[in-house]
């Protein structure tokens, strides 16, 4: 029987090794494996964050970065955009109020697009 569990996310990147600088800027922690094609992150809830080189991904990666998210809950919203703004990311969306909660996008090398958020909180 399958039990969905999420294992791992791979982002297809152009140049790992760029990417890796990029994640181990924000994320503040250094990458478990790393290769010419291939940095591994093991994020502390147990999830791993993988930045494949999309030139040597099998089955050939045919769609540009920036069709999904993927999406990091924090405490408080305001002091890490002013933290990663302070490490010169590109923006996508200023912290902003939306019907979810407070949230704010920034973009990898590749464009790829990272949500922080913080849920409102339901009454």
């Amino acid at each position: 029987m399958f039990t969905p569990n999420l294992g791992f996310v791979l982002l297809f990147v152009s140049n790992p090794q760029k990417s890796s600088l990029f994640y181990q800027e924000i994320f503040g922690i250094k990458p478990i494996e790393e290769s010419p094609t291939f940095v591994m992150f093991a994020l502390k809830n147990g999830v791993m964050l993988g930045l494949w080189s999309k030139y040597t991904a099998e089955p050939r990666v045919e769609v540009p970065a920036g069709a999904l998210e993927i999406c990091f809950p924090t405490e408080d919203v305001d002091a890490l955009y002013k933290e990663w703004g302070e490490k010169y990311v590109t923006v996508a969306q200023k912290p902003t109020d939306m019907d979810f909660g407070r949230t704010f996008v920034v973009l990898d090398p590749d464009g790829h697009r990272i949500r922080v958020y913080k849920l409102s909180e339901v009454n």
